[in-house]
Formats: structure tokens, sequence, C-alpha cells
């Protein structure tokens, strides 16, 4: 039987298959190297870079839940420049292709974040997570904002040659507005989603079991909401939408694809099983060739009767 061709085009950028890694599942890629090649990923998202080292936030941090897991990391990372001399040399001798995520608390940070990350070799594109407080609007995220959310785009547009990806907040009222506005602004492509705030509390001491109080819920629960916010962005703009959101099989990532993802991105399943992501792949190729179609024949091909 043919091989299927699971290549996919997102921009200006191929890869060779549409399955990534989800930014803050995958520490900075090179964690995974023990467990397989990561470079049979179409690209490995690393976890989020900001210009100065961040600690996060108190433990407890990650609580588990019926169907995934609620996560108050706040965004701890190394910084862009340990990163940089320390990180995305392992990930070129591993043949991944690198896919930065940055976040910031104002525009001109995360320009400066493009800039210094475009100088950089073996950096395939850049992921932009506008779900980060805007200390300029008393901490409303730039990710609901139209308006704030193509000032970002822009600013990261104009300060890298690489392709920018822009990752949208599922807390945006309407989220294929935040879409539109960062496609105009010059986004290459979308991530939809990011997590979404939870709460759990402890029925024993009344008091909620993340020392942050609330944290972002991944997992199984969120995956009907992404797909549907999928669904709807995907009709809104014309640049590709990547999926996130709840994937831990072939089958999860084929119903992103067929809601209209060019490629997907698997989070915290690889929490549970670090060859979760390489799975996705192998599924999806079993999947193909059974049917006798390539990877991009599934985009948006949904039956709505």
């Amino acid at each position: 039987m043919t091989e299927p061709d699971l290549s996919v085009t997102i921009g200006s950028l191929t890869l060779k298959n549409p399955v990534m890694s989800a930014s803050g599942t995958f520490g900075y890629g090179v964690e995974f190297a023990t467990f397989f090649d990561i470079s049979k990923l179409g690209g490995v998202a690393t976890k989020g870079l900001s210009l100065q080292p961040r600690a996060g936030n108190p433990p407890p941090r990650i609580r588990e839940t019926a169907a995934g897991m609620l996560n108050a990391i706040g965004l701890a990372n190394v910084g862009v420049e340990a990163f940089c001399a320390e990180k995305l040399p392992a990930l070129r001798e591993c043949g991944a292709t690198v896919i930065a995520n940055i976040f910031a608390t104002s525009v001109e940070d995360f320009a400066t974040l493009a800039t210094r990350l475009d100088r950089e070799p073996g950096i395939a594109a850049i992921e932009v997570n506008i779900s980060c407080p805007n200390v300029d609007k008393g901490g409303l995220e730039f990710g609901i904002d139209p308006v704030a959310a193509a000032k970002v785009t822009a600013a990261v547009r104009a300060a890298t040659r690489l392709p920018v990806w822009v990752k949208l907040s599922p807390e945006a009222g309407r989220v294929a507005l935040v879409a539109k506005a960062c496609e105009e602004a010059g986004a290459d492509a979308l991530s939809a989603i990011n997590t979404i705030r939870g709460l759990s509390i402890d029925v024993e001491t009344w008091k909620p079991h993340l020392a942050n109080r609330t944290g972002g819920l991944s997992g199984p629960a969120i995956k009907p909401i992404a797909v549907r916010m999928v669904w709807e962005v995907s009709r809104a703009v014309k640049i590709p939408v990547i999926g996130i959101g709840g994937i831990s099989s072939a089958h999860d990532a084929i119903e992103f694809m067929l809601a209209g993802a060019a490629a997907v991105q698997v989070g915290s399943a690889s929490f549970r099983d670090p060859l979760a992501c390489l799975n996705v792949v192998e599924g999806l190729r079993e999947y193909c060739q059974l049917r006798r179609i390539n990877a991009r024949d599934l985009t948006g091909k949904v039956v709505l009767g």
C-alpha cells in the first residue's frame, strides 16, 4: 500500500507531519529526546520564553482533575538568553523543527524577544502567547482584546523574518474577532486554544488546591470546546489554524483537522505518556494509509449535513 504524504504547509513553513508538541507540556524539547527521536515530529513548541528568567508561581501548582489537569506553573522558564545558549544547540543537534513560544507583558518586550530569536539559527517559527496579563491595561489579557492582540502581532511581525504564529486565548468572548485582527496584523498562522481558567477547592480545608487559586484546565475535558473554537476560527480567517486542546490520540488529532486545523499540538497527554506525540503521528499515518489519503486532505472536511 502506498505510503501517505503526512506533510503540511503552515504559511511559508512545510512540516514533515501535522503533529507537534504543545508549549509548556514538553519542556524545551530536549528532555523528551531520551524517549524518542523528536525530529520525527512536525515541530516542537518550546516552553514559553521571557526576556528574563522566571521562577513561576509557588507550589502547589498542579492539580489532577477528573478529565485532565489544572496548572498554575506561572510560565517558569530559564529566559531567552539561557535558552539560546543552553537549549537551542541541543535541539539543533537533534534535528528538531523548533517553534519558539514567547510571552511578555508589554508590546515592546514581545518585539524585543522576537528580535533576539530572529538571529538564532535553528528556529522555524515564533509562537506568540497573547494570553498573558497586559500590565498597561491593568491585567487585561492581550488575547481578549482584538486591538491589543493586533498590536502585539504587528510588533512581532515587524521584528522578525520568521513565521509568526499567534496562540489565541479561549477567554475571548468572540475568539473569531481576535483571530481576524491577528490575521490582518500579519500573523502567518493561529494556534487555538490555550488552557481555560478553572478552580479546584479542597472540601476538608475549604481552600483552593492551587496556591495561585485558579489554574489553566487542559486535557480531554476541554477538547469539545477547543474543536468548536478551531472550527469557528478556521471559518473566519484564511491563514492556517493549529488545533490544541485535549489531544491524546490520532482520532483526536483527526477530529481537529476535520474541523479546520491544518496541524495540531499534543499537550498534557505527554505527561501521562512520553510517547504520546509519536503515537499520534503513527496513528495518523495508519488512518491515512487505510483511506488512501494524505494528511492535508483532512483539513476542513467536516460534513455538516
